[in-house]
């Protein structure tokens, strides 16, 4: 992974608003850095950071998994190896270009059967394409085992979502210890999403760990959630982009 990639993961369990932080995260990386490659993930099987980003994926990287496995369970080996050398095409094929930023999906989680070679392969790829950008944002799934399984082994920031509860803190805790074993990251820091009430923050800890922000209910979110519009079109004094503000400025990803 070259040096300068800002490659920024968002983890949590379900619920908890983690695919609408990832989507703030792109929104405000495009407004302060306009002049930088900027790719977002959706590693969610849920698909949402498309619908955060108003986004229409093309193709999914399982899509293209998906098509290899079956030229060699149908025995045409040949076609199968000659997609494999043609996996970096296809996978900029399925990118998205967005204004200020482009967009891929990972896709389903993976099929019956083991196809490590393939799957370690796409990963490379995958991070090999990484290093192409300046900044990275990966939306992924409750937990944090696929991220080293199927999209990449090494991040800089790890921004773990939870909200005010003991049980969503306590799931952020065993995702961070998971991490730990399996993922090479940098910094890290926990954002404390739908807070109703601040009196309890001092009651709010996860494991030692710095708790870099904590965003409010955001009726606005509520209401474009509902509506489905983009991210983008949230006001800037809205919670969720106040508070993911504040939080990318603790991982020193924007200026203060």
């Amino acid at each position: 992974m070259a040096n300068d990639v800002r490659i920024i993961t968002v983890a949590g369990k379900g619920g908890v608003g983690k695919t609408s932080i990832a989507a703030t995260i792109v929104r405000l990386l495009v407004e302060n850095y306009p002049d930088k490659k900027i790719l977002a993930i959706d590693a969610d099987p849920a698909v949402g950071l498309s619908t955060a980003l108003d986004v229409e994926p093309i193709m999914s990287i399982d899509d293209i998994r998906r098509a290899i496995i079956e030229n060699v369970e149908d025995g045409n080996t040949k076609d199968a190896i000659e997609m494999l050398g043609e996996v970096r095409y296809k996978i900029f094929d399925a990118m998205v270009e967005k204004d200020g930023f482009e967009f891929i999906s990972v896709g389903r989680p993976e099929t019956a059967g083991c196809y490590c070679k393939i799957n370690s392969y796409l990963k490379e790829v995958i991070s090999l394409l990484s290093e192409q950008f300046d900044y990275v944002v990966i939306d992924g799934e409750a937990g944090i085992e696929q991220i080293n399984r199927r999209v990449m082994e090494k991040v800089t920031d790890l921004i773990l979502i939870s909200d005010p509860s003991k049980k969503g803190r306590q799931v952020v805790g065993t995702i961070k210890r998971v991490a730990d074993e399996l993922v090479m990251y940098d910094r890290v820091g926990v954002i404390i999403n739908r807070l109703t009430d601040e009196s309890l923050m001092p009651y709010i800890t996860v494991d030692g760990l710095d708790i870099i922000s904590y965003i409010g209910a955001d009726n606005n979110l509520s209401s474009y959630d509902v509506q489905g519009k983009s991210i983008f079109h949230l006001p800037a004094n809205s919670a969720v982009v106040e508070g993911v503000k504040k939080a990318l400025q603790k991982m020193n990803v924007l200026p203060l």
